[in-house]
């Protein structure tokens, strides 16, 4: 018995615990149900509070959205409104413009009418009267040539003996009346211009400085002792024949202490033959295959420092624009010389004089001194020309895009084509300023007495004249003519017609004087 109870105990008691686990359990499921279901309807009703706020949200926009669109729509046709009332407006303006222009055509037509009716009556009218002005003039010439014929008879002169002698004296009176007026109006302008013109010009000159140092066809190039004349000469005169050939000038060299003399026409040449042998004496390495390297370099070296010159130049007469071949032309202008005036200083110079009178009168400062300083640029080109360096320098300019005044300006500073500005004038006045000053130029003995030569052929050309002498260095022309043939009104228009020659068939700097002397001698002999 016991036994069984202690097998039932247990047992009882197991079923006990089920059963109170189970109850236990079946309570908490019930209670995570109810939080679940408490939680779902709060996530129902938050999700539904969500969705109503979403709507309300959105039907708000959307409300805005089709206001907004409304608004822009009234907006929208209100001006499309406006416009079509507005042309309208123009639409009704024109249609009365049309109105009053058709209506100023009729009344137009109406006037040419009556004007085309009124002209054709004048017509008629003037041509009545030319025919009455017709006959009177046949009237008129019968009674003239009846009049002819009877002066005729009486005077014993035909019409046209008579018409000649009348011609004749009146050709006379006009000369003497002219030649009056042309020396008058001379004299007045010789009171005014001549004082005019010679204050500019001494004001230019006054305010322009100018060295008057000439150069020459030699170059001296200093060694500190004559040992270094064995080096360069080489063995058998080997390096002296390689730089010669390299170079193409002639270098002298004799018994002159410490010094041996390059000679050349062109100038660029002998820089660069002097350049050249001062390296190679630095150096001291002097052969054949040194000197030819040695010179190749120099001459680019030249190269460069000529165009360096010439942007230097430009710069410093604040000249601007200008085409690189031209700046590359003045810097060659260091190397050129023209009767012993360097080139380039002779253009600096006349720029600057262009630019002053040029201010003084009142014209183009810049451009006078931009053709002043191109002015001989056709004396630097590198080829042989025939043309004369004015106008050789002229095609260059145009060439290379230049103002036509500029242009102008170089081609006629030697009267070699006619002027066109008042530049022109101006360039070839300073030209011969430049030119003309004492110690600026070294003439060849040859041309200065040719010239000398020509002026007093051209003045021995004209009838009456005896004798005549060029004085003062060719700044004077003095003439003797003869006093029974040439009176003393035509010496005057001798003197004038003298010098308009010279203007136009010599080139001279400065000017020259023309003094026309008539002697009248009364020789008697008492016996």
């Amino acid at each position: 018995m016991s036994t069984i109870l202690t097998f039932i105990l247990p047992l009882i008691a197991a079923a006990g615990g089920l059963f109170a686990g189970k109850v236990f359990y079946s309570k908490v499921n019930k209670n995570i149900e109810g939080d679940a279901q408490r939680k779902a309807e709060d996530i129902l009703k938050n999700a539904e509070l969500s969705a109503e706020n979403i709507k309300k949200d959105r039907m708000l926009e959307a409300k805005e959205n089709f206001l907004r669109l409304r608004a822009e729509f009234e907006e929208e046709s209100q001006n499309k409104k406006g416009i079509l009332l507005e042309n309208e407006q123009k639409l009704r303006e024109k249609e009365r413009v049309l109105a009053q222009q058709a209506e100023q055509q009729r009344t137009a037509e109406q006037e040419l009418h009556s004007a085309k009716q009124s002209v054709q009556a004048k017509e008629e009218n003037f041509r009545k009267k030319l025919e009455d002005v017709e006959k009177k003039r046949e009237e008129a010439e019968a009674m003239l040539a009846n009049q002819i014929s009877q002066l005729e008879k009486i005077a014993g002169l035909s019409a046209d003996e008579a018409r000649q002698q009348i011609m004749d004296a009146l050709k006379a009176e006009a000369e003497s009346k002219a030649s009056s007026l042309v020396k008058q109006a001379i004299e007045e302008a010789k009171l005014t211009a001549t004082k005019e013109a010679k204050k500019v010009v001494i004001e230019t000159i006054q305010r322009t400085a100018a060295e008057n140092a000439i150069e020459n066809c030699v170059s001296v190039f200093n060694i500190e002792s004559d040992d270094i004349k064995g080096k360069i000469i080489g063995r058998e005169g080997r390096n002296i024949r390689a730089l010669e050939a390299a170079t193409g000038v002639e270098f002298i060299v004799d018994d002159t202490p410490e010094a041996i003399i390059i000679s050349g026409f062109d100038p660029v040449r002998r820089e660069i033959a002097r350049l050249s042998l001062h390296r190679l004496v630095q150096d001291g390495r002097i052969h054949p295959a040194r000197i030819e390297e040695v010179v190749n370099k120099t001459r680019k070296n030249i190269d460069d420092e000529i165009i360096e010159i010439g942007e230097k130049t430009v710069i410093d007469l604040g000249i601007h624009g200008l085409h690189p071949e031209l700046i590359k032309m003045v810097g060659r202008m260091r190397f050129r010389s023209s009767y012993g005036q360097n080139l380039l200083q002779h253009s600096r110079e006349v720029a600057k004089l262009c630019a002053t009178m040029a201010a003084e009168l009142g014209l183009n400062a810049k451009l006078a001194k931009r053709a002043g300083l191109l002015h001989d640029i056709g004396k630097v080109w590198h080829e042989e020309p025939e043309l004369p360096h004015a106008l050789l320098g002229m095609e260059l300019a145009q060439k290379y895009k230049e103002h036509p005044e500029v242009c102008n300006a170089i081609g006629a500073h030697h009267d070699e084509c006619e002027m066109t500005s008042m530049i022109s004038p101006i360039i070839q006045v300073c030209d011969a300023i430049s030119g003309s000053r004492p110690g600026a130029r070294r003439e060849m003995m040859e041309s200065y007495m040719k010239r000398l030569r020509d002026l007093e052929t051209l003045a021995t050309s004209f009838d009456g004249v005896q004798k005549c002498y060029a004085i003062q260095a060719g700044r004077e022309l003095r003439i003797m003519v003869d006093s029974e043939n040439v009176s003393d009104e035509k010496a005057s228009n001798l003197s004038f017609d003298i010098s308009q020659k010279i203007e136009k068939e010599m080139q001279y700097p400065g000017q020259i004087k023309v003094t026309v002397i008539r002697e009248m001698r009364a020789v008697n002999f008492a016996k």
